[in-house]
Protein backbone atom coordinates (compact mmCIF):
# COMPACT_ATOMS: atom_id res chain seq x y z
CA UNK A 1 0.00 0.00 0.00
CA UNK A 2 1.12 3.57 -0.63
CA UNK A 3 1.24 4.31 3.09
CA UNK A 4 3.62 1.45 3.92
CA UNK A 5 6.61 2.78 5.82
CA UNK A 6 5.07 6.23 6.07
CA UNK A 7 3.70 8.18 9.02
CA UNK A 8 -0.10 8.26 8.69
CA UNK A 9 -2.04 11.38 9.67
CA UNK A 10 -5.58 10.60 10.84
CA UNK A 11 -8.27 11.40 13.40
CA UNK A 12 -8.49 10.12 16.96
CA UNK A 13 -10.64 10.74 20.04
CA UNK A 14 -8.01 11.90 22.51
CA UNK A 15 -8.20 11.98 26.31
CA UNK A 16 -5.95 14.84 27.37
CA UNK A 17 -6.67 14.43 31.07
CA UNK A 18 -8.96 12.46 33.41
CA UNK A 19 -12.55 13.55 33.88
CA UNK A 20 -12.73 15.62 30.69
CA UNK A 21 -14.61 14.78 27.47
CA UNK A 22 -12.63 13.31 24.60
CA UNK A 23 -11.35 15.69 21.93
CA UNK A 24 -11.25 14.83 18.23
CA UNK A 25 -7.68 15.56 17.18
CA UNK A 26 -5.36 15.12 14.22
CA UNK A 27 -2.74 12.57 15.22
CA UNK A 28 0.24 10.89 13.59
CA UNK A 29 0.64 7.11 13.63
CA UNK A 30 4.15 5.78 13.02
CA UNK A 31 4.93 2.69 10.94
CA UNK A 32 5.11 -0.64 12.77
CA UNK A 33 8.43 -1.80 14.22
CA UNK A 34 9.70 -5.36 14.67
CA UNK A 35 6.85 -7.81 15.40
CA UNK A 36 4.23 -5.05 15.08
CA UNK A 37 1.24 -4.57 12.79
CA UNK A 38 -0.45 -1.32 11.77
CA UNK A 39 -4.23 -1.57 11.45
CA UNK A 40 -6.89 0.59 9.89
CA UNK A 41 -9.65 0.47 12.51
CA UNK A 42 -13.05 0.11 10.85
CA UNK A 43 -15.33 -0.21 13.89
CA UNK A 44 -14.95 -0.11 17.66
CA UNK A 45 -17.32 -0.82 20.52
CA UNK A 46 -17.55 1.58 23.45
CA UNK A 47 -16.87 -0.47 26.59
CA UNK A 48 -17.59 0.48 30.20
CA UNK A 49 -13.87 0.03 30.97
CA UNK A 50 -13.09 2.95 28.63
CA UNK A 51 -15.58 5.14 30.48
CA UNK A 52 -14.36 3.93 33.87
CA UNK A 53 -10.78 4.86 33.14
CA UNK A 54 -11.71 8.36 32.06
CA UNK A 55 -14.38 9.18 34.65
CA UNK A 56 -14.47 6.45 37.31
CA UNK A 57 -12.53 5.42 40.40
CA UNK A 58 -11.93 1.72 39.90
CA UNK A 59 -8.83 1.76 37.70
CA UNK A 60 -5.11 2.02 38.38
CA UNK A 61 -3.34 5.06 36.99
CA UNK A 62 -2.26 5.09 33.37
CA UNK A 63 -0.57 8.12 31.84
CA UNK A 64 -2.26 10.83 29.80
CA UNK A 65 -2.71 11.94 27.10
CA UNK A 66 -4.03 8.67 25.74
CA UNK A 67 -6.37 7.25 23.16
CA UNK A 68 -8.93 4.91 24.71
CA UNK A 69 -10.72 2.04 22.99
CA UNK A 70 -9.89 -1.67 23.08
CA UNK A 71 -12.85 -3.51 21.49
CA UNK A 72 -12.43 -3.26 17.75
CA UNK A 73 -11.98 -4.77 14.32
CA UNK A 74 -10.08 -3.57 11.30
CA UNK A 75 -7.86 -4.33 8.34
CA UNK A 76 -4.08 -4.74 8.28
CA UNK A 77 -2.49 -1.74 6.56
CA UNK A 78 1.17 -2.80 6.87
CA UNK A 79 3.41 -5.11 8.89
CA UNK A 80 6.76 -4.56 10.54
CA UNK A 81 9.92 -6.66 10.22
CA UNK A 82 9.74 -10.33 11.26
CA UNK A 83 5.94 -10.45 11.09
CA UNK A 84 4.99 -13.74 9.40
CA UNK A 85 1.34 -14.39 10.27
CA UNK A 86 -0.28 -11.22 8.89
CA UNK A 87 -0.42 -9.48 5.53
CA UNK A 88 -1.90 -6.19 4.31
CA UNK A 89 -5.63 -6.61 3.72
CA UNK A 90 -6.18 -9.23 6.42
CA UNK A 91 -9.26 -8.67 8.58
CA UNK A 92 -8.25 -8.65 12.23
CA UNK A 93 -9.36 -8.06 15.81
CA UNK A 94 -6.78 -6.43 18.11
CA UNK A 95 -6.43 -8.05 21.52
CA UNK A 96 -5.73 -6.48 24.91
CA UNK A 97 -4.79 -10.00 26.07
CA UNK A 98 -1.88 -11.43 24.05
CA UNK A 99 -1.16 -15.05 23.16
CA UNK A 100 2.46 -15.62 22.25
CA UNK A 101 1.99 -19.39 22.02
CA UNK A 102 5.39 -20.06 23.57
CA UNK A 103 5.35 -19.14 27.26
CA UNK A 104 4.44 -21.45 30.15
CA UNK A 105 0.98 -19.91 30.42
CA UNK A 106 0.20 -20.23 26.72
CA UNK A 107 1.31 -23.86 26.78
CA UNK A 108 -0.92 -24.62 29.79
CA UNK A 109 -4.63 -25.46 29.34
CA UNK A 110 -5.24 -23.99 32.81
CA UNK A 111 -5.04 -20.32 31.86
CA UNK A 112 -5.17 -17.74 29.08
CA UNK A 113 -3.00 -15.22 30.96
CA UNK A 114 -0.11 -14.70 28.55
CA UNK A 115 2.23 -11.92 29.70
CA UNK A 116 3.98 -11.09 26.43
CA UNK A 117 4.54 -7.28 26.46
CA UNK A 118 2.03 -7.21 29.36
CA UNK A 119 3.64 -4.64 31.64
CA UNK A 120 4.28 -2.19 28.80
CA UNK A 121 0.81 -2.50 27.29
CA UNK A 122 -0.82 -1.91 30.67
CA UNK A 123 0.84 1.52 30.82
CA UNK A 124 0.13 2.35 27.18
CA UNK A 125 3.35 1.62 25.32
CA UNK A 126 4.64 -1.15 23.07
CA UNK A 127 7.66 -3.44 23.43
CA UNK A 128 10.28 -0.71 23.06
CA UNK A 129 8.68 1.46 25.76
CA UNK A 130 7.14 4.00 23.38
CA UNK A 131 3.79 4.35 21.63
CA UNK A 132 3.21 4.76 17.90
CA UNK A 133 0.73 7.63 18.22
CA UNK A 134 1.61 11.30 18.67
CA UNK A 135 -0.28 14.59 18.64
CA UNK A 136 1.18 18.07 18.33
CA UNK A 137 4.65 16.66 18.83
CA UNK A 138 3.69 14.86 22.05
CA UNK A 139 3.61 11.10 22.65
CA UNK A 140 0.08 9.74 23.09
CA UNK A 141 -0.31 6.57 25.14
CA UNK A 142 -2.20 3.56 23.80
CA UNK A 143 -4.87 2.28 26.19
CA UNK A 144 -4.11 -1.40 26.97
CA UNK A 145 -1.67 -1.24 24.07
CA UNK A 146 -4.47 -0.83 21.53
CA UNK A 147 -6.18 2.61 21.23
CA UNK A 148 -9.04 1.78 18.91
CA UNK A 149 -10.62 5.25 19.15
CA UNK A 150 -8.13 6.13 16.41
CA UNK A 151 -8.48 5.56 12.68
CA UNK A 152 -5.13 3.73 12.65
CA UNK A 153 -3.21 2.00 15.42
CA UNK A 154 -0.21 -0.29 15.87
CA UNK A 155 -0.24 -3.45 17.99
CA UNK A 156 2.17 -6.34 18.66
CA UNK A 157 1.70 -9.34 16.37
CA UNK A 158 1.02 -11.49 19.46
CA UNK A 159 -1.98 -9.28 20.31
CA UNK A 160 -3.90 -9.72 17.09
CA UNK A 161 -6.37 -12.31 15.78
CA UNK A 162 -6.75 -12.91 12.05
CA UNK A 163 -10.38 -13.57 11.16
CA UNK A 164 -12.32 -14.73 8.10
CA UNK A 165 -12.60 -12.30 5.20
CA UNK A 166 -16.41 -12.30 5.06
CA UNK A 167 -16.93 -11.27 8.69
CA UNK A 168 -18.76 -7.92 9.17
CA UNK A 169 -16.30 -5.80 11.15
CA UNK A 170 -19.02 -3.58 12.63
CA UNK A 171 -20.44 -6.65 14.38
CA UNK A 172 -17.48 -8.89 15.24
CA UNK A 173 -15.64 -5.97 16.86
CA UNK A 174 -17.67 -6.83 19.99
CA UNK A 175 -15.69 -10.05 20.31
CA UNK A 176 -12.63 -7.96 21.21
CA UNK A 177 -13.88 -7.57 24.79
CA UNK A 178 -17.40 -7.52 26.21
CA UNK A 179 -19.19 -10.39 24.50
CA UNK A 180 -16.22 -12.74 24.70
CA UNK A 181 -15.73 -11.93 28.38
CA UNK A 182 -19.32 -12.54 29.48
CA UNK A 183 -19.92 -15.55 27.26
CA UNK A 184 -16.67 -17.18 28.32
CA UNK A 185 -17.36 -16.46 32.00
CA UNK A 186 -20.30 -18.87 31.71
CA UNK A 187 -19.04 -21.54 29.34
CA UNK A 188 -15.30 -21.57 30.13
CA UNK A 189 -14.68 -20.30 33.64
CA UNK A 190 -18.01 -21.14 35.26
CA UNK A 191 -18.55 -24.31 33.25
CA UNK A 192 -22.30 -23.89 33.69
CA UNK A 193 -24.05 -27.25 33.53
CA UNK A 194 -27.29 -28.40 31.92
CA UNK A 195 -30.44 -28.04 34.01
CA UNK A 196 -28.67 -25.74 36.48
CA UNK A 197 -29.89 -22.47 37.98
CA UNK A 198 -27.95 -19.26 37.31
CA UNK A 199 -28.07 -15.61 38.36
CA UNK A 200 -26.38 -12.93 36.26
CA UNK A 201 -25.70 -9.65 38.06
CA UNK A 202 -25.65 -6.69 35.68
CA UNK A 203 -27.35 -6.74 32.28
CA UNK A 204 -24.96 -4.66 30.22
CA UNK A 205 -23.10 -6.22 27.30
CA UNK A 206 -20.96 -8.48 29.50
CA UNK A 207 -23.96 -9.61 31.55
CA UNK A 208 -26.14 -10.26 28.51
CA UNK A 209 -23.32 -12.29 27.00
CA UNK A 210 -23.15 -14.28 30.25
CA UNK A 211 -26.90 -14.88 30.00
CA UNK A 212 -26.34 -16.14 26.45
CA UNK A 213 -23.57 -18.42 27.69
CA UNK A 214 -25.82 -19.88 30.39
CA UNK A 215 -28.50 -20.58 27.79
CA UNK A 216 -26.04 -22.21 25.38
CA UNK A 217 -24.78 -24.36 28.27
CA UNK A 218 -28.33 -25.59 28.85
CA UNK A 219 -29.16 -23.90 32.16
CA UNK A 220 -32.77 -24.45 33.22
CA UNK A 221 -33.23 -21.19 35.10
CA UNK A 222 -31.40 -17.95 34.26
CA UNK A 223 -32.23 -14.99 36.51
CA UNK A 224 -31.10 -11.55 35.39
CA UNK A 225 -30.41 -9.02 38.16
CA UNK A 226 -30.31 -5.28 37.41
CA UNK A 227 -31.60 -2.03 38.86
CA UNK A 228 -32.63 -0.89 35.37
CA UNK A 229 -35.85 -2.73 34.42
CA UNK A 230 -35.57 -1.38 30.86
CA UNK A 231 -32.96 -4.10 30.29
CA UNK A 232 -35.24 -6.99 31.21
CA UNK A 233 -36.85 -7.33 27.79
CA UNK A 234 -33.43 -7.46 26.15
CA UNK A 235 -32.25 -10.05 28.69
CA UNK A 236 -35.12 -12.32 27.64
CA UNK A 237 -33.87 -12.19 24.06
CA UNK A 238 -30.57 -13.67 25.23
CA UNK A 239 -32.17 -16.38 27.33
CA UNK A 240 -33.09 -14.99 30.75
CA UNK A 241 -36.05 -16.90 32.16
CA UNK A 242 -36.86 -14.12 34.65
CA UNK A 243 -35.42 -10.86 35.95
CA UNK A 244 -35.23 -9.23 39.38
CA UNK A 245 -34.75 -5.58 40.35
CA UNK A 246 -33.03 -5.31 43.76
CA UNK A 247 -34.82 -1.98 44.30
CA UNK A 248 -38.16 -3.82 44.38
CA UNK A 249 -37.20 -5.71 47.54
CA UNK A 250 -36.45 -4.76 51.12
CA UNK A 251 -34.21 -7.76 51.69
CA UNK A 252 -30.69 -7.98 50.27
CA UNK A 253 -30.79 -9.41 46.77
CA UNK A 254 -28.84 -12.52 47.80
CA UNK A 255 -31.61 -13.37 50.27
CA UNK A 256 -34.26 -12.78 47.62
CA UNK A 257 -32.49 -15.14 45.22
CA UNK A 258 -32.04 -17.76 47.94
CA UNK A 259 -35.79 -17.72 48.56
CA UNK A 260 -36.53 -17.89 44.82
CA UNK A 261 -34.27 -20.90 44.29
CA UNK A 262 -34.64 -22.97 47.46
CA UNK A 263 -31.32 -22.01 48.99
CA UNK A 264 -29.41 -20.30 46.22
CA UNK A 265 -28.40 -20.64 42.59
CA UNK A 266 -25.89 -23.16 41.29
CA UNK A 267 -23.98 -20.44 39.43
CA UNK A 268 -23.74 -16.68 39.90
CA UNK A 269 -21.94 -14.43 37.44
CA UNK A 270 -21.04 -10.89 38.50
CA UNK A 271 -20.78 -8.58 35.48
CA UNK A 272 -20.78 -5.11 37.05
CA UNK A 273 -17.38 -4.61 38.65
CA UNK A 274 -18.72 -3.44 42.02
CA UNK A 275 -17.25 -5.17 45.12
CA UNK A 276 -20.55 -4.99 47.02
CA UNK A 277 -22.35 -6.67 44.12
CA UNK A 278 -19.56 -9.26 43.93
CA UNK A 279 -20.24 -10.14 47.57
CA UNK A 280 -23.99 -10.35 46.90
CA UNK A 281 -23.40 -12.60 43.90
CA UNK A 282 -21.18 -14.93 45.89
CA UNK A 283 -23.68 -15.10 48.75
CA UNK A 284 -26.53 -15.85 46.32
CA UNK A 285 -25.02 -19.24 45.45
CA UNK A 286 -26.12 -22.52 46.96
CA UNK A 287 -24.41 -23.91 50.03
CA UNK A 288 -22.19 -26.97 49.34
CA UNK A 289 -21.60 -26.53 45.59
CA UNK A 290 -22.51 -23.01 44.48
CA UNK A 291 -20.02 -21.34 42.18
CA UNK A 292 -19.52 -17.60 41.62
CA UNK A 293 -17.55 -16.11 38.73
CA UNK A 294 -16.40 -12.49 38.84
CA UNK A 295 -16.31 -10.99 35.34
CA UNK A 296 -16.94 -7.32 36.20
CA UNK A 297 -13.80 -5.22 36.13
CA UNK A 298 -12.24 -3.21 38.94
CA UNK A 299 -8.55 -2.84 39.73
CA UNK A 300 -8.79 -1.16 43.11
CA UNK A 301 -11.86 -2.58 44.90
CA UNK A 302 -11.91 -5.16 47.70
CA UNK A 303 -14.82 -7.53 48.21
CA UNK A 304 -15.96 -8.93 51.54
CA UNK A 305 -16.13 -12.73 51.84
CA UNK A 306 -17.40 -14.55 54.90
CA UNK A 307 -14.89 -17.39 55.30
CA UNK A 308 -17.52 -19.87 56.45
CA UNK A 309 -19.31 -19.53 53.12
CA UNK A 310 -16.14 -20.71 51.37
CA UNK A 311 -15.56 -23.46 53.93
CA UNK A 312 -19.03 -24.84 53.34
CA UNK A 313 -18.25 -25.62 49.73
CA UNK A 314 -18.85 -22.56 47.60
CA UNK A 315 -16.34 -21.64 44.90
CA UNK A 316 -15.24 -18.11 43.98
CA UNK A 317 -13.39 -17.55 40.71
CA UNK A 318 -12.33 -14.67 38.54
CA UNK A 319 -12.19 -14.58 34.77
CA UNK A 320 -10.17 -12.47 32.34
CA UNK A 321 -11.39 -12.21 28.76
CA UNK A 322 -13.72 -15.10 29.53
CA UNK A 323 -10.89 -17.62 29.70
CA UNK A 324 -10.39 -17.60 25.92
CA UNK A 325 -6.94 -18.16 24.43
CA UNK A 326 -7.19 -14.92 22.53
CA UNK A 327 -5.36 -15.42 19.23
CA UNK A 328 -6.72 -18.91 18.58
CA UNK A 329 -10.21 -18.63 20.10
CA UNK A 330 -11.47 -15.26 18.80
CA UNK A 331 -11.51 -16.50 15.17
CA UNK A 332 -13.57 -19.49 16.36
CA UNK A 333 -16.06 -17.15 18.03
CA UNK A 334 -16.29 -15.21 14.75
CA UNK A 335 -17.05 -18.51 13.00
CA UNK A 336 -19.77 -19.29 15.56
CA UNK A 337 -21.36 -15.90 14.87
CA UNK A 338 -21.25 -16.49 11.12
CA UNK A 339 -22.96 -19.86 11.68
CA UNK A 340 -25.69 -18.21 13.78
CA UNK A 341 -24.51 -20.00 16.92
CA UNK A 342 -23.67 -16.74 18.68
CA UNK A 343 -25.62 -13.48 18.89
CA UNK A 344 -23.85 -10.18 18.21
CA UNK A 345 -26.28 -7.91 16.34
CA UNK A 346 -28.66 -7.92 19.30
CA UNK A 347 -26.09 -6.23 21.55
CA UNK A 348 -25.81 -3.19 19.28
CA UNK A 349 -28.27 -0.46 20.22
CA UNK A 350 -26.55 2.52 18.57
CA UNK A 351 -24.19 3.23 15.67
CA UNK A 352 -22.34 6.55 15.68
CA UNK A 353 -19.40 8.24 13.90
CA UNK A 354 -16.15 8.96 15.74
CA UNK A 355 -17.01 12.62 16.34
CA UNK A 356 -19.98 11.46 18.44
CA UNK A 357 -17.86 9.43 20.86
CA UNK A 358 -18.83 11.56 23.87
CA UNK A 359 -22.49 10.97 23.04
CA UNK A 360 -21.73 7.24 23.11
CA UNK A 361 -20.21 7.61 26.60
CA UNK A 362 -23.34 9.44 27.73
CA UNK A 363 -25.59 6.67 26.40
CA UNK A 364 -23.48 4.09 28.19
CA UNK A 365 -23.51 5.84 31.54
CA UNK A 366 -27.23 6.60 31.42
CA UNK A 367 -28.06 2.95 30.76
CA UNK A 368 -29.71 3.81 27.44
CA UNK A 369 -27.33 1.68 25.36
CA UNK A 370 -25.99 -1.86 25.53
CA UNK A 371 -23.28 -1.36 22.95
CA UNK A 372 -22.63 1.62 20.72
CA UNK A 373 -20.46 0.81 17.72
CA UNK A 374 -18.33 3.68 16.45
CA UNK A 375 -17.48 3.77 12.76
CA UNK A 376 -14.11 5.24 11.91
Amino acid sequence: MSTTGQVIKCKAALAWEPGKPLAIEDVEVDPPKVHEVRIKIVATGVCHTDWEYLYGQGMKFRPFPLVLGHEAAGVVESVGPEVTKFSPGDKVIPLFLPQCGECERCLSPKTNHCRKNWANMQVGVLADGTSRISCKGQQVYQFLGISSFCQYTVVPDTSLAKIRSDAPLDKVCLLGCGVSTGYGAAVNTGKVEKQSSCAVFGLGAVGLAAVMGCQVAGAKRIIGVDINPDKFEKAAVFGATECVNPKDHRKPIQEVLAEMTDGGVDYALECVGDPAIMTAAFESTKDAWGSCVIAGWTETGMMNVVVEKILMGRTLRGTYFGGWKSVEDVPKLVDDYMKNKLKLDEFITHNLPLDQINVAFGLLKSGNSIRTVISL
